[in-house]
């Protein structure tokens, strides 16, 4: 069953509306399609992503998209991508009940920096190197450790259902060597992070959304990473972080058979 449980739309930085995205599924052959907006609550310091007052009208216009497709073979699933800053923002957070999403995605895309600072991830090659320099004393080490240990955080505190892009720190790195991934403290990273996700009994998405947008050649994890996280158990669900109609099934037929993949449990509301 070809399916998909990471997608944007013009809710959030996607580029096609919802109704779009599940056209281009059909036409695709997918079987479910998941959306799942950005969404960063309670402090919403952002524009872009979904915001307290444009939750409700996102699951209303993907639950009616999902009327719509029902009869024509596509299930459309409703969720969020929400984001973890300790402090400011959880994938756990009680407004995100009130929609009653059929799963949520935790993601972290902002670092705390030592002097508060949050540092984003996966803006820009520049922003990142800027953000390194005035930040974190050019210190790419001190980042990525505090990056996994958010993701670890997350994990273990917040009640949420796939980890996305478990490794997104890497985004910028093939292309611009900011950090080894096989030096031992990177390595001893993945290997917290893979007992921190099975001991939290999370599913982690093997993400092919780098590949879509040119920027690796590989998924989100890593082929080592995913190795550490089959060792202790932990079952994948294949997503494609689509932003757009084209990128829904990039690079699925190199990445489908790859791993224990499996759907996830939708969740229920009294």
């Amino acid at each position: 069953m070809k399916t998909n449980y990471h997608t944007h739309t013009t809710w959030c930085d996607g580029q096609a509306t919802v109704a779009a995205m599940a056209e281009a599924a059909l036409r695709k052959g997918f079987a479910r399609l998941g959306f799942s907006s950005h969404a960063m609550l309670p402090g919403d310091p952002f524009a872009w992503p979904l915001r307290r007052e444009t939750l409700a009208a996102y699951a209303a216009d993907v639950r009616a998209t999902a009327q719509a497709f029902a009869s024509r073979g596509l299930t459309v699933l409703c969720g969020v991508e929400a984001d973890y800053v300790r402090g400011a923002c959880s994938p756990d957070d009680p407004a995100y009940a009130a929609i009653k999403p059929d799963y949520v995605i935790g993601s972290v895309h902002y670092v705390i920096a030592p002097d508060g600072s949050w540092v984003c991830v996966d803006e820009s090659p520049q922003a990142l190197a800027e953000g390194l320099r005035a930040h974190f004393g050019g210190d790419a080490r001190a980042f990525v450790r505090a990056y996994f240990a958010a993701e670890r955080d997350m994990a273990l505190t917040c009640d949420f259902d796939i980890v996305a892009h478990p490794d997104l720190v890497r985004k910028f790195n093939g292309q611009f060597h900011l950090f080894d991934e096989t030096a031992s403290w990177y390595v001893s990273e993945l290997e917290a992070s893979a007992d921190a996700f099975a001991r939290a009994g999370k599913l982690v998405e093997v993400n092919t959304g780098a590949i879509s947008r040119g920027w690796m050649d590989d998924a989100y994890p890593s082929a080592g990473f995913r190795e550490r996280l089959r060792q202790r158990g932990v079952n994948f669900v294949l997503s494609s972080d689509a932003h757009a109609p084209e990128g829904l099934d990039t690079a699925f037929e190199r990445f489908a058979q790859a791993e224990n993949y499996v759907f996830p449990a939708l969740r229920t509301y009294v």
